[in-house]
């Protein structure tokens, strides 16, 4: 049983997030990825189209999260379902860091509004 030591977590930085990575092809997943996000306080993160769906959970913190055309405020406990194709703002207003954790299928790709592809190592 593969177990990953937040010790041995895999941590990026990018937009002002940090990605701290447990699962994934790297750490021995073969079909899902798995991390921690931490959003800093008055981070607005770019808008990007997914091309797996993500599982995203809000941990501590709050959020306000545009999914397509629709701006929602999540708060700690609640869970968003990030299908193929849509896309995604995140933005925390708050003075507070706001935590998630996010599960996806490995292969996951971001595209910016620009067009710019970022392949996150985090989910890879």
């Amino acid at each position: 049983m593969p177990v990953i030591r937040t010790s041995e977590a895999l941590t990026h930085e990018i937009h002002g997030a940090r990605f701290v990575s447990y699962a994934s092809p790297l750490t021995g997943s073969k079909e899902l990825c798995a991390w921690r996000g931490e959003i800093p306080p008055n981070t607005k993160a770019p808008v990007h189209t997914v091309s797996r769906e993500e599982i995203f959970l809000l941990l501590v913190g709050e959020l306000l999260i545009t999914l397509d055309d629709r701006t929602d405020r999540i708060t700690a406990g609640d869970t968003l379902i990030v299908n193929p194709g849509a896309t995604l703002g995140v933005e925390n207003p708050t003075d507070q860091t706001a935590i998630t954790w996010v599960t996806t299928s490995t292969g996951l790709e971001a595209e910016l509004e620009d067009g710019t592809r970022i392949t996150p190592p985090w989910a890879n």
